[in-house]
């Protein structure tokens, strides 16, 4: 029974969409700490980013239901359904957020004064698609924060790199989370909602990802020269590239039936490989 109901919160908070931006947070934490960070410190981060990410997903999960509720795509989540109640969730969130600020506590006076910040930035996402079809830029931002706050927790202080990194997620998220939305447009212009496929048509939100994308391995590139990257982090570039290329040649305007796979299964491939080869390249 208690795995079971484990299982459904863990589904709830969609953790295996952690591949995300944990891999680009634990590549940011080595290069801050040039290699490994003392085992307490990894520790707090680790926790610290799972607080983060569940804490906000759970929180989005409450604030969308009814959304939710009306949409068929959506409809059969665990709140909509019945599965998980509203207060549930919200114990998830005050759980999860609670550690994410005892875990800035214990890493740094900077991590625990930011920590706010990023919490502000998980609401205000959560209800961006009301009010702005930025909402896929907030979305990267709130994952973006995972690298630069990674950074901040080994160094306390912070700079051009993580900022860079931050940038790369806050693009590549965006991007792929717009082919997502794609799937949504008619709903989200009947029920007056927010987004970029509904404000610049498909066609037009599809070119933005792709733009999108491209900046993520642009600044990706850029990387390589500052942080004096060796052949595995440019053999590893050289793939999420044309994993990119892939996905984006695998939606159209007249043609989503990949939509889910090159949004998210192809996405979660690339965040992995830039962790196996840059580590490769920080510690061999």
């Amino acid at each position: 029974m208690v795995l079971s109901k484990l299982k459904t919160y863990g589904e709830l908070v969609m953790f295996s969409h952690t591949l995300f931006s944990l891999p680009f947070a634990l590549i940011s934490m080595f290069w801050a700490a040039n290699g490994l960070p003392n085992f307490d410190v990894f520790l707090w981060i680790v926790i610290a980013l799972f607080g983060a990410r569940n804490g906000a997903n759970a929180l989005n999960r409450i604030i969308d239901a009814e959304i939710d509720k009306k949409n068929p795509r959506t409809k059969d989540r665990h709140i909509p359904k019945g599965e998980v109640k509203k207060r549930e969730a919200l114990l998830i969130v005050i759980f999860c957020f609670v550690i994410m600020e005892i875990s800035a506590y214990m890493l740094n006076p900077l991590c625990l004064y930011l920590s706010p910040l990023a919490i502000a930035i998980f609401v205000i996402y959560s209800y961006t698609k009301r009010f702005t079809w930025l909402c896929h830029i907030i979305l990267g931002i709130a994952c973006g924060g995972a690298p630069v706050g990674a950074w901040i927790a080994v160094k306390g202080t912070i700079d051009i790199v993580p900022i860079l990194l931050g940038a790369v997620v806050t693009a590549w998220v965006g991007g792929f989370d717009i082919i997502y939305a794609t799937q949504d447009y008619n709903f989200d212009k009947e029920n007056k909602l927010h987004s970029i496929p509904v404000f610049f048509g498909i066609k037009g939100s599809l070119i933005i990802s792709s733009l999108m994308h491209i900046f993520s391995i642009g600044i990706l590139f850029l990387l390589y020269y500052i942080m004096n990257m060796g052949i595995f982090y440019l053999i590893g570039l050289i793939i999420i590239s044309i994993l990119l290329f892939i996905e984006h040649k695998m939606v159209s305007p007249k043609d989503l039936k990949s939509m889910k796979i090159a949004s998210y299964s192809i996405n979660q491939i690339v965040s992995v490989l830039f962790l196996i080869f840059t580590s490769i390249d920080i510690f061999f």
